[in-house]
This record gives structure tokens, sequence and C-alpha cells, in this order.
């Protein structure tokens, strides 16, 4: 049966930094839970391009804040995954299972 929805890799992890860090999930806290849990570097702009993107797949929401202080005045934009962003994050799972089972090549040598 066709997957309606795979998320790309990064996709699939700014989706999961936002489930992750929940009321907090604005761009600079999306970006450094991949960073801190992922291990994978991420460049702003590219985080905040592919939020914007998953907003138009209408996987994620934003809202904007009330503007802070520490940001000059300005407001955040904070985001939240959709339940269709929670679907494709488990058929992207689903997918990728099915992918690593019986690969030989990456199964454990018993010694």
């Amino acid at each position: 049966m066709p997957r309606t929805h795979l998320l790309t890799d990064f996709e699939l992890m700014i989706l999961l930094a936002t489930l992750r860090v929940e009321a907090a999930a604005y761009g600079v806290e999306i970006a450094r839970e991949i960073e801190r849990t992922g291990g994978r570097r991420v460049l702003l702009g590219a985080a905040y391009a592919a939020l914007d993107r998953l907003e138009q797949s209408g996987l994620v929401t934003s809202t904007v804040g009330p503007p802070t202080p520490e940001r000059g005045g300005r407001a955040k934009r904070f985001f939240r995954v959709t339940p269709r962003g929670v679907h494709a994050i488990k058929e992207t799972q689903q997918a990728l299972v099915a992918l690593w089972k019986d690969v030989p090549q990456l199964k454990e040598k018993r010694a």
C-alpha cells in the first residue's frame, strides 16, 4: 500500500524535534534540539525553510507569540505538529523500518 506523505530525513527531524520541545517549539529551539539529540548541525535558515514547507503541506501550524525584550521587541513564531504531521511521521517510520528489516549487511554478526 503506497504511503501518502513520506518525509525527507530533515523534515522528519524537524517534526520530531518540534514534538520533543513542545511549547517552546520555535525555530532556534527546534534547531538546537536536532543538534543536541540528533547530532546534526542545523542552519537556522534551512530550519525555517523546512518549517514553511511543512506548514504549507499542513503538517505543522504556527502562531506568533508576544514580542520579547531579549529579542529586541520581536515576536517568536511557535510551531505545533498537526495530526496530519503525526500521521506522516508514523508513515515514514513504518517505511524506514520495513526497509531496514532483513538487510543482511545491517545485522550484527555473532562471534
